[in-house]
């Protein structure tokens, strides 16, 4: 399925924008923690952690710049990188401060366990471990609890059906709810007891930090059991995610491990502020908790279903894409440890980016789509699916560009004369980009509403009623509406883009305007042609599907642009037509036509009885089934129209619908020729007389010469 190949092409992103947020989050912990939370700090280990803050650091650094240039003359050093050598300065200073902090380990240790050794006493004696333990297994009683009492709601859940959009998402919903309150039994009989109780202070954390951790691990081992359904009977029949069962099952298991030991190892690195560990100690113990989150990554990596041959080819590209995300892996753990955030940052945007709009969009479009009887036969997207798909698009790439722009230290809404050219280009793009996206989501969700639209007018509708009418109608303004708020969003798109990049928006709309101006006067006929069609259009002078005549041109309206439109010919051939030269515009389809038909029969025919046989044939054709529904006014004789040559001229005339009289004229006349032939009714046939009067002997003799000449020239045919 190519749906499940684009699927399993993404997930390794997405384990990888999983793994890399994770890391990035861990180092986030250990900056926010920077001052211990111990009840009795001591102020040698402040005066070290001072120097381990990049902000001392760096004005350290300006006073020792400052310093050597007042004392030494300035050494030219055109190739020096400011950036780098900032960058070099903080990593001596970073790798100084862990290896300080590997000699100093054991002794922070034995501080921290004296710490914990004094709430433990205070306490009786009872170690954290065994009351985390305790209080575990009080949530998992009142987890099984509510287990029990919802024994009917998880009953529907598994007869709910998955058919159509609305019963998805009320299934998905219900699902949800019941997995959020499964896990907040846990949490409510676990912390939610714990906290009734007085405990010590550093206990009271340590404990209620790794229940925390331990309810957020089961929080998302729930949220992966609803949205991948590893579980499920039926193939993807819970499953939000659109993969294979043993996919889903690989996956669901390795991201909640990685959750969990996240969550973990986050408690464990504010513990250590609590008990008084120093920064690079805390650094030096969440790289090593790091490490495991990264050995988790690699081995659901290499572990996972490929889905593919067991051809030797699919194995060797299998192979090599493994070894590409275990290289990026540990290139990304080794700029968080370097502390290289900025690549670690962009590292991250670039790969999780991608792999996360995909497997989005492939969710969206799982669950909303149609069923086989809600489809029409034709997969239209609802605007529902677009703001969805394409809100969560925007969403995800506008948290991207806000993270590259903390981590790259830009403000998006600020500017400053010490900006450099460069930042406050990537600050313009940035915006640029957020704006662009807001317009996109907007312009879809306009296209989505005005496809339907027209969608819905492709059916024919009665002819000549006021439905159709309307249909046509719509079917005429609705294409050049869609592309007239095309242009209108490109425009506004482009304009707040240039404003965003810093480009002065105001004399480029005047200058446009002068330019326009200059443009209407040197291009009048385009103007006069772009005017007309519009007046014809608000007039509602044709619509697309009409036949009209304008002069020599005729044929039924194909489409319109901005300045003219296209007649197709019923011979075959195409008129593009300027608005300015349509002038008077003859409609032949609307309302009505009426068609005259006349018929010579001799002077000798029974006039009488020849309309009784017109008004037969005409009440015939009215009550056909065939030209019943297009017929207005049933055929009928006027009369006798003038006396011709050859004989008597009858009128008659027939009222339809446009377009149909032709067929209905055609059968007409072969009706009536068939009884005429049958009732004596003869059809003049144009004769010619010649007359002599009194000549007759000189047309005599004329006869006998050209008798003579006829004969000789048969006797002699050389």
């Amino acid at each position: 399925m190519p749906l499940l190949s684009k699927i399993r092409m993404v997930r390794p992103l997405v384990i990888g924008a999983t793994l890399a947020s994770i890391l990035l989050c861990a180092s986030i912990a250990v900056a926010q923690s920077a001052t211990p939370a111990s009840p009795q700090p001591e102020s040698v280990q402040r005066f070290i952690g001072m120097f381990s803050d990049p902000a001392v650091q760096r004005f350290l650094q300006q006073q020792s710049e400052a310093a050597k240039a007042e004392t030494e003359p300035p050494v030219a050093t055109p190739n020096a990188d400011p950036s780098f050598s900032e960058f070099a300065m903080r990593f001596r200073v970073h790798a100084s401060g862990l290896l300080g902090a590997i000699q100093s380990f054991p002794s922070e240790t034995m501080r921290g366990a004296a710490i914990l050794d004094q709430d433990i006493q205070a306490n009786g004696g009872t170690r954290p471990i065994f009351l985390v333990a305790a209080f575990v297994a009080v949530g998992l009683a009142a987890q099984w609890l509510f287990w029990w009492i919802s024994a009917g709601w998880r009953s529907w859940m598994a007869r709910a059906p998955f058919a159509t959009v609305r019963q998805r998402v009320i299934a998905l919903a219900a699902r949800l709810l019941w997995a959020a309150c499964y896990v907040l039994s846990f949490g409510l009989g676990s912390i939610g007891f714990f906290l009734m109780f007085q405990w010590p202070p550093v206990i009271r954390e340590m404990v209620v930090g790794y229940l925390f951790a331990i309810v957020i691990f089961r929080l998302a081992s729930a949220l992966f059991e609803v949205f991948l359904a590893p579980k499920a009977e039926e193939e993807g029949r819970f499953r939000v995610v659109p993969i294979t069962r043993d996919a889903a099952g690989h996956w669901a298991k390795r991201l909640g491990y990685l959750v969990g030991w996240y969550a973990f190892g986050w408690v464990t690195i504010h513990l250590l502020g609590t008990l008084g560990f120093s920064v690079p100690a805390r650094q030096l113990v969440a790289y090593a908790l790091g490490l495991v989150l990264l050995v988790i990554g690699i081995e659901a990596v290499w572990r996972r279903p490929s889905g593919l041959t067991a051809g030797q080819a699919s194995r060797i590209g299998l192979r090599a894409r493994n070894w590409l995300w275990t290289v990026y892996f540990v290139a990304v753990w080794l700029l968080w440890v370097v502390g290289a955030m900025r690549l670690f940052w962009i590292a991250v945007v670039c790969a999780a980016l991608p792999g996360a709009i995909a497997l989005t969009k492939a969710s969206v479009d799982n669950i909303l789509r149609f069923s086989e009887d809600e489809e029409d036969g034709h997969k239209r997207g609802t605007v529902v699916s677009v703001i969805v798909e394409r809100g969560i698009r925007a969403a995800l790439i506008v948290g991207a560009i806000i993270l590259l722009a903390n981590a790259l230290d830009i403000r998006l809404t600020q500017m400053t004369m010490q900006d450099s050219p460069l930042l406050r280009l990537v600050r313009g793009l940035l915006s640029a980009g957020i704006i662009l996206l807001v317009v996109d989501l907007a312009w879809s969700v306009v296209k989505v509403l005005i496809d339907r639209k027209l969608g819905d007018t492709e059916a024919v509708l009665e002819v000549g009623s006021e439905r159709e009418r309307r249909r046509t109608r719509l079917r005429t303004l609705l294409p050049i509406l869609r592309n007239f708020l095309m242009i209108l969003f490109v425009a506004v798109a482009i304009m707040m883009a240039l404003s965003s990049l810093g480009v002065e928006i105001g004399p480029l709309i005047a200058g446009a305007g002068v330019v326009g101006v200059a443009i209407g006067f040197g291009a009048q006929t385009v103007v006069k042609d772009v005017i007309s069609g519009m007046f014809y259009l608000l007039d509602d002078a044709f619509r697309v599907g009409e036949y009209i005549q304008s002069g020599s041109y005729k044929g039924t309206v194909e489409s319109f642009s901005l300045r003219s439109i296209k007649l197709r010919h019923h011979r075959g051939a195409v008129y593009i037509v300027p608005f300015s030269e349509l002038g008077a515009v003859q409609n032949m389809s609307r309302d009505w036509v009426i068609e005259k038909m006349t018929i010579t029969i001799t002077y000798d025919s029974d006039i009488e009885k020849a309309r009784k046989i017109i008004k037969k044939i005409g009440l015939e054709l009215f009550e056909d089934p065939e030209f019943k529904p297009t017929t207005i006014e049933p055929l009928k004789m006027q009369g006798i129209d003038s006396l011709g040559d050859s004989g008597l001229l009858l009128r008659m005339k027939v009222m339809t619908l446009p377009g149909q009289q032709f067929t209905l004229k055609r059968r007409a006349l072969r009706m009536i020729h068939q009884a005429f032939n049958e009732n004596g009714i003869k059809l003049a046939v144009p004769t010619v007389q010649v007359s002599g009067g009194k000549d007759d002997a000189v047309a005599a003799a004329a006869q006998q010469t050209l008798a003579a000449q006829n004969a000789a020239a048969a006797a002699n045919p050389a």
